[in-house]
């Protein structure tokens, strides 16, 4: 009978010490650290989509407004740039890398702003069919961009946080301590101030 209570005091021991590891953390930091770089995967596949869209758009508006040329030239070099500058999920916690890609897509939809305000000068283009439905799909694009940047900052929030909270702090000084915390998007300058709009 006493064997049989010491075998049965060590199942709930064993039992009691399974449950505790399960719930301790320790694939909490990996597993948030994989959600964020998935996030940062749908923010550059946006971008890309974005960037796939703007020839089609240029050589529409160049057909309607080849004096523009100066434009038209700002959007592709805009595009060029914003091309160059690459960001994997390694570099996801230098935040001047994130910086300089954020400043490059900065200037490309800058561009593109400067391009679509020059359509307003011309009826025909913003009548025309191609122009109307890739501008549909700029604008859809840009939606997605956001939702796409805003998931991003959540999933690294929560990864940073779990860097720096308990039980997981814990695991992030020991086993995962070469892992920093991820960097995220901020504000372009300027942006905390409404734009001026003159009639």
């Amino acid at each position: 009978m006493l064997k049989v209570m010491s075998r049965i005091r060590i199942v709930f021991l064993l039992s009691g010490l399974g449950f505790a590891l399960s719930a301790c953390g320790y694939n909490t930091i990996p597993t948030l650290q994989e959600q964020a770089k998935a996030r940062w995967s749908d923010v550059e596949n946006q971008y890309q989509r974005r960037t796939d869209l703007i020839p089609n758009l240029v050589a529409t508006v160049q057909g309607y407004a080849a004096q523009e040329k100066n434009v038209l030239t700002a959007v592709v070099e805009a595009r060029a740039n914003a091309t160059k500058v690459t960001i994997d999920a390694s570099q996801l916690t230098d935040p001047d890398k994130l910086k300089a890609f954020q400043d490059a897509q900065n200037q490309l939809s800058g561009a593109l702003g400067r391009l679509l305000a020059v359509s307003e000068n011309y009826p025909d283009l913003k009548s025309n069919a191609n122009f109307l439905a890739l501008q549909s799909q700029l604008e859809g694009t840009e939606n997605r961009i956001a939702v796409a940047r805003r998931d991003y900052i959540d999933a690294v929030r929560a990864y940073n946080t779990a860097l720096r909270t308990f039980p997981t702090v814990l695991w992030a000084k020991t086993a995962f301590s070469g892992e920093k915390p991820m960097a995220e998007f901020t504000a372009t300058q300027g942006s905390e101030t409404p734009p001026q709009v003159k009639f």
